[in-house]
């Protein structure tokens, strides 16, 4: 029951609340945020590109996505094999039987459409984003950047970012990506659109071990299918 002395003491403490200090908000929202640890040197300023590639900010990244030696959970696999896991946002290249690198990534829509097995056709370092005419069509103001009119040339701004890998199915593009040009606030989430991401830093480590022709998995994705492949 309700009594009076009760309803006075819930209207002190909403009182007490909406008196609250913006100082004070941002001390509550201070503690309970995470405090990562220091992010590994790897994660630095990249300044041997054609192109500046920013550290990655402190504070931002968990460490369980940061990329790592990991135990290789899929040691019947053949070494060069990637190996992606939408639902865990989570990418393993192949290194040995009991060795893997792992890699936090962002999935698009487009990594809850396509799965199954493709084949790494090619590379490319920092490529041209040619917009599929299915983007095209929802976006019509992409259209400067089509396939027929060259794309968008490389660089900041290029959501492609410093590296794509190209994946082929029974020698037909898929349209499915693996590239650069992820935020670390989008890593292991799902994004509105887009293949699979990483950070700049990462993908071009991929891309050094990566072997042309090996396989590329992508596991079954237990969520709702989106979009198609956009870039």
């Amino acid at each position: 029951m309700l009594t009076r002395r009760s309803f006075a003491a819930l209207g002190a403490m909403a009182g007490l609340v909406a008196c609250a200090t913006p100082e004070a908000e941002t001390v509550a929202r201070a503690i309970t945020a995470p405090v990562f640890p220091v992010l590994p040197d790897f994660y630095g300023a990249i300044t041997d590109e054609p192109y500046p590639i920013p550290a990655i900010q402190e504070g931002v990244l968990s460490p369980e996505l940061w990329r790592q030696e990991v135990a290789n959970p899929w040691p019947d696999y053949a070494p060069g094999t990637i190996i992606i896991d939408p639902d865990a946002a989570m990418l393993h290249f192949i290194k040995a039987p009991d060795l893997a690198t792992r890699y936090g990534v962002s999935v698009g829509a487009a990594g809850f459409a396509w799965q199954g097995t493709a084949r790494l056709q090619f590379c490319r370092k920092w490529p041209r984003w040619k917009v599929p005419a299915t983007m095209i069509e929802r976006k019509p103001e992409l259209e400067p950047f089509s396939v027929a009119n060259g794309g968008m040339d490389p660089g900041p701004g290029n959501p492609m970012g410093a590296r794509a890998l190209y994946l082929f199915q029974n020698s037909v593009d898929t349209l499915y990506r693996i590239h650069g040009d992820a935020s670390p606030r989008e890593l292991g989430n799902a994004v509105s659109s887009g293949c699979i991401r990483m950070l700049n830093q990462d993908v071009i480590h991929l891309n050094d071990q990566a072997i042309h022709g090996a396989a590329v998995t992508v596991l079954p994705s237990m969520k709702p299918q989106g979009l198609d492949p956009l870039y």
